[in-house]
Order: structure tokens, then C-alpha cells, then sequence
């Protein structure tokens, strides 16, 4: 028999939460979502003022509750300050992937320097506090001089942040992810996919010997191994395949993240189709995983952003985490600023151990979801010896450039640490050029000095602009423009 869920209101009521809306279980709303003006997105600013560390999680919780989406099963502003911050080292890539969120000529971008990122990390733990996940991420971060990539991990990891590195796995080796994990590195995430155009892999299915490949190196290492997949018409109806893929190995990988196509940056492709949307995308996991997973017991932000579900793999079979909303949201009440391990199983269990010593009224739950969960996976673990598996699945639905929602920028979890201060990921990426072409003022030894970020074409010394970028340094749209005309026509 299916199991019912139980409604949104049973939770609040069950949970006592008085903050909740008007909104369904999933998030769903019926009002038409107001969009930003360009005149809006243009004068939508990076957060500035910095909270008490006290009050680091306030700001989170009252956008979430302007937006209607503080719920009890809510972990922003209540579990975290911030989902994650992406912090860009560089704009360079050595891939051209059909759907990119970069520049058309951020290869003419010079990497920010090593004292600006350092002073970038130091604003995002003032904003966000510890235990904050920052991305380092690009373009492509592995391209930034090895010592220097190295340095950014370490100041991350020592102001108790958790960096993770955001790789399309080409230049990250084993012995590079071992001395990253030597300074801190928590997680790996490899973004693997058809919009990438490697030589020499025609589809998803093929691309898994890459994947195998990057698995293979993390193997053993400390860390988190996590894998992205851009969803486009394409690769959707391979995505049932990758989950499953993702199910055998579960024994490294423990994240599993997709991101839905969209309109924005340099990529060629544009518009979505028709069928690709959050509820399809986790349509196709659920096929592929054999599993009825809940990815509305816990939220992450805004549900039309984000969906998260946990599942335990068991042999090769997915168990859903999250069987009980009233007892996931009574978690994550208790939780605080509780800190998991997430590749340190007996650190984990002791946390654990310690939530349940500060709260006995989790006892007794805890222990019918642990003997719940025993029972129905019973044939399961006598077959595996007891091995269960973490793997979560998170869908991640991406806006356009031209059609930002206002309340979902402003109920924003995923940032980007730009130069004056933290900013929502889609209206960053709506107006990323006005932000990586701008000059900054940096402060040297030698005083402040002005920063200019275009590097100049080869053999030019004069004053340089976007349009005298030769073709090598062009992405996306600006490439395949360039590359369409007659071979007669003179490129610039």
C-alpha cells in the first residue's frame, strides 16, 4: 500500500510552526509570479551590510518568509545562514559547453587576484559565518595556478567553512584531489555531461567511462564525491539511466545534482523544451532509482529553485530517507547548527548521538524510523552485510537572464561573492558582464591600485575592447557567430 504523506497543515499543526503559508506541500503557488524589469535586474544589488554573527541566519529567514516559503520543513534560515556560495577564481574554461552560464569573452578575463579572492572569502564568512559550503568554481578552477588553488581551499577550510571544488574533472587528478583534501577540501563535484561536446562520446551512456574514470580518482580520498548534470532535450530521456547509474555507485558517490537547462550566459542553446521541468526531472530519478523518493519533505529554499531528496542504498536497492514529514521537520527544528561529517562515518554517529543526548523527545521516534526502516529493508541489508550507502538526489531549476521572479531572487540560497558583496546566482548571471569586466580598486603594498581585468589581445599594446578579442578567446554564441561566416569574410 502507498504510503499518504501528510499535508502541509498536519505538519504545522504536528510541529506547532507558525510560519506557515498559504502554499502546498510541493511549494506550489497560484499567483503569477511577478518578473524583473531589466531596469530592475540592472539596480538588483549585492547584500553590503553585514549582520551580527548572532543574527547571521535572520536575514535568510525573513526573505524565505516574505516569499511564503518558511515552512517547517525549511532548512534555510533555520539549518544555515546559506545554502552555498559559489566563489569564481577564474573565468577561463577549457571546455565550450552548449550551456554555460559564463561570458561569450570571458576568456579574456584575467583570473582576480590571489589577495582579492582571499579578501572575498573573508566577506563571505562575515556574511554567512562556519560551516558554510563555498564552491570554488569558475569557468574552470583547476586552470588557476596549482599553489594558488591550494591556498584558496586552505583559507576556506580555516575559517571552518566547507569548500568544495567545482570541476569538469579534466585537470583534477588524484594526486591534486589528494592535496586538496590534505588543506580541507570537504567535496568534489564533477560536471559531466552531453552539453560539454567532448570528443569522441555521442551520449550519457558513453559518457560514463568518464565518470567511472573521476569516481576511480576520488576513490578512498576524505571527500564527497558529487556529479552535475545539465538537463536539456537531449540527455532527458537518459536521466532515469544516470540516476540508476549513480545507485551502483553509491559506495563513492553521495550527491547527485541536476540543473535544468536555461536561458542565460553564452551557451547556444536557449529556450527549454516543453517537457523538461523540476516535476519531469524528478520523474525520470524516481524511474530510475525504483523509489518513491520525497523531495518535498525537506526544503531548500525556494521549491521552485530547489528540490532535495535522501535516500540509503542498500545493495543495489534505494530506500526514501524522508518516510516521515512530521519527524523530518521535528529534526530539523532540533538541528541548530549541529554539524554532520560527511565523510566521517564514526564522527557522524557521534553527532548524531549527541543531537539525540540534547533531545529525548527524538528518542522514540528516531528509534521506530531506525526499526521502520530495518524492517522494510530487511531482505535488503542480510544481502549487502549491513553496507547502506548515503545518496541524495537535488534538482535545480535555474531562471533565465530575461525572466527573473522577483520573489525567487529574493528568497535567493545560492550566491555568488562578487566584489562588493554576496548575489543571487540568476540575476548575477543576468548581468554577469557588468561585474567580471569591471575595474577594481585593490589594495597592494604599494597602495590602492586600479585592477583592469581584460588582458590584451596578442601583439596589441593599445587600448582594448570585447570586439578585438581574437576567435581562440570567444565561447558560446560569440564563437559559433564568428565560425558561421563565409570563409571569405575577414574575422576580427
Amino acid at each position: 500500500m502507498k504510503r499518504q504523506k501528510p499535508s502541509l497543515q498536519q505538519i504545522c499543526e504536528d510541529s506547532g510552526h507558525d510560519e506557515c503559508t498559504g502554499a502546498g506541500s510541493n511549494g506550489e503557488r497560484s499567483a503569477q509570479p511577478a518578473i524583473l524589469s531589466a531596469a530592475e535586474v540592472a539596480s538588483w544589488l549585492p547584500f553590503t551590510e553585514l549582520p551580527a554573527p548572532a543574527q547571521r541566519k535572520t536575514r535568510l529567514r525573513q526573505q524565505l518568509l516574505d516569499s511564503g516559503c518558511s515552512t517547517p520543513a525549511q532548512a534555510g534560515g533555520r539549518r544555515w545562514a546559506m545554502g552555498c556560495v559559489s566563489l569564481e577564481i577564474t573565468q577561463r574554461c577549457n571546455l565550450d559547453c552548449t550551456l554555460c552560464y559564463l561570458s561569450e569573452n570571458a576568456e579574456a578575463v584575467r583570473d582576480l587576484p590571489i589577495g582579492e579572492i582571499f579578501r572575498r572569502i573573508d566577506m563571505i564568512h562575515a556574511h554567512y559565518g562556519p560551516a558554510t559550503d563555498v564552491q570554488v568554481s569558475g569557468g574552470e578552477p583547476t586552470l588557476r595556478k596549482r599553489e594558488e588553488l591550494i591556498a584558496i581551499v586552505a583559507r576556506i577550510a580555516a575559517l571552518g567553512m566547507r569548500p568544495a571544488l567545482f570541476t569538469n574533472g579534466i585537470r583534477a587528478t588524484r594526486a591534486l584531489l589528494s592535496e586538496l583534501a590534505d588543506v580541507g577540501l570537504c567535496d568534489v563535484a564533477f560536471h559531466v555531461d552531453i552539453t560539454q561536446q567532448r570528443a569522441g562520446y555521442a551520449d550519457e551512456a558513453a559518457l560514463n567511462v568518464v565518470r567511472e574514470t573521476y569516481i576511480e580518482r576520488a576513490r578512498g580520498l576524505p571527500l564527497m564525491v558529487i556529479f552535475n548534470t545539465t538537463v536539456c532535450a537531449t540527455n532527458f530521456a537518459a536521466l532515469a539511466s544516470l540516476a540508476r547509474f549513480f545507485v551502483r555507485h553509491a559506495d563513492v558517490v553521495g550527491f547527485a545534482s541536476f540543473q535544468l537547462q536555461a536561458a542565460t550566459g553564452r551557451g547556444v542553446l536557449r529556450e527549454r523544451d516543453q517537457i523538461i521541468s523540476a516535476d519531469t526531472t524528478i520523474t525520470q530519478i524516481r524511474l530510475g532509482t525504483g523509489a518513491d523518493l520525497d523531495f518535498d519533505a525537506l526544503a531548500v529554499g525556494h521549491p521552485h529553485c530547489n528540490r532535495y531528496a535522501l535516500s540509503l542504498v542498500v545493495g543495489d536497492t534505494v530506500h526514501d530517507v524522508n518516510v516521515n514529514r512530521t519527524l523530518t521537520a521535528k529534526v530539523l527544528t532540533h538541528l541548530g547548527d549541529t554539524s554532520f561529517p560527511r565523510t566521517d562515518r564514526r564522527a557522524a554517529r557521534k553527532a548524531i548521538a549527541a543531537l539525540l543526548c540534547r533531545h529525548p523527545d527524538l528518542w522514540w521516534p528516531t528509534l521506530k524510523a531506525l526499526a521502520g526502516f530495518a524492517w522494510r529493508a530487511r531482505r535488503d541489508l542480510v544481502a549487502a552485510r549491513g553496507r547502506v550507502h548515503k545518496l541524495s538526489f537535488f534538482v535545480h531549476n535555474f531562471m533565465d537572464a530575461q525572466h527573473i521572479e522577483r520573489e525567487r531572487a529574493h528568497a535567493c540560497v545560492f550566491m555568488v561573492a562578487t566584489a562588493q558583496g554576496p548575489l543571487s546566482m540568476c540575476v548575477h548571471n543576468a548581468k554577469r558582464d557588468s561585474f567580471v569586466f569591471a575595474s577594481l580598486d585593490l589594495v597592494t603594498p604599494r597602495g590602492v591600485e586600479r585592477w583592469d581585468p581584460l588582458r590584451p589581445p596578442p601583439g596589441d599594446s593599445s587600448g582594448r575592447t570585447v570586439a578585438v578579442f581574437p576567435l581562440k578567446w570567444m565561447r558560446g554564441r560569440a564563437r559559433a557567430a564568428l565560425a558561421a561566416y563565409p570563409r571569405s569574410t575577414p574575422k576580427i
